[in-house]
């Protein structure tokens, strides 16, 4: 039990003592004893909430809450000022993660799994509609910290000064053109890794683009990204706080257009140089290998086997 759960404990075992005392006092004035007996009841039951909170907060983190799921986006036009949450499973959410740690954030326009190990996502999940693709709000470019991510893993945008790192956004900025706010989200620093300046301008965004010209080939696609670890004890910046370096990026792209539902993953190594499509290119099976993380999790069994053992790039172009 931390310190100040247990101050709070011999607290309440000393108030009420004090209540047993004052109810079995028989020469203390009837209203004092009330009064007195009430107030401390009042103590007792304020520092009680605030222990189940401090057990809340300390469990949360630890665990992470129960996953909150919204509404499935394919059924909210794409052109309405923001996306409402609900309890619909939704298509890109991966399955919860074991042996690491998460805490799921929901955004208007994605769901994020924070690591607090590495003050990284874990990965990025989103949906991308045809029309969102066609977005025409313009990028804000104010980072911000995250003000759902536990104040001592809140990461600034001053982590990142002076690393030689890009604050490289897994949701990307294009993709949430369609709302005021969840162009505002992806600029908070739970949505960033520290990112190959040369990658995050070039390959990585390459395929951001492919993304979104799929989106409206296909209607509609779900995406998740994030980094990957090869090391136990990956190379570090920042100033008040310890942010992992990822060995490199994954993402994996489905859609699941009608007849011809299909999925596809990537891997691209965080350096500079040539990374074609191509190359990078694989199966999603592939990135649940690398990552140990079961994407698609919401879709028919039968349906994920198949698509999950599938690269064709052909297929998307």
């Amino acid at each position: 039990m931390k310190s100040k759960q247990m101050k709070h404990a011999l607290f309440i075992i000393s108030l009420a003592c004090l209540l047993s005392h004052l109810t079995a006092c028989d020469n203390m004035h009837g209203e004092t004893k009330r009064a007195l007996s009430d107030a401390a009841q009042a103590v007792v039951q304020q520092v009680e909430q605030e222990v189940a909170a401090e057990v809340e907060n300390a469990l949360s983190d630890v665990l992470g809450p129960e996953e909150n799921i919204s509404e499935d986006k394919s059924s909210t036009p794409a052109k309405a000022s923001e996306k409402q949450k609900g309890n619909i499973r939704k298509a890109e959410m991966p399955g919860k993660m074991h042996g690491v740690p998460e805490r799921i954030i929901e955004h208007t326009g994605y769901t994020l799994s924070f690591n607090r190990e590495h003050n990284n996502p874990n990965w990025v999940a989103w949906e991308l509609t045809a029309e969102e693709s066609e977005g025409t709000l313009a990028r804000t470019n104010e980072f911000l910290p995250d003000p759902d991510v536990p104040a001592p893993h809140r990461v600034t945008t001053a982590d990142y000064r002076g690393s030689g790192y890009d604050r490289g956004h897994m949701v990307p900025a294009a993709d949430m053109k369609w709302s005021q706010r969840a162009m505002s989200e992806c600029f908070y620093m739970s949505n960033m890794c520290p990112q190959d300046h040369s990658l995050n301008s070039g390959p990585w965004s390459t395929l951001e683009k492919a993304c979104r010209r799929w989106a409206k080939n296909e209607g509609a696609v779900y995406v998740v990204c994030g980094p990957v670890y090869k090391s136990t004890k990956p190379k570090t910046i920042g100033s008040a706080l310890r942010i992992s370096v990822p060995d490199g990026f994954f993402k994996v792209v489905l859609s699941l257009q009608k007849g011809k539902e299909k999925a596809i993953g990537f891997y691209y190594a965080n350096r500079d140089g040539k990374q074609p499509m191509h190359e990078t290119a694989t199966t999603v099976d592939a990135i649940e290998e690398l990552t140990g993380i079961d994407f698609f999790v919401n879709i028919p069994d039968r349906l994920e086997q198949r698509i999950e053992a599938e690269c064709a790039l052909k297929k998307w172009q």
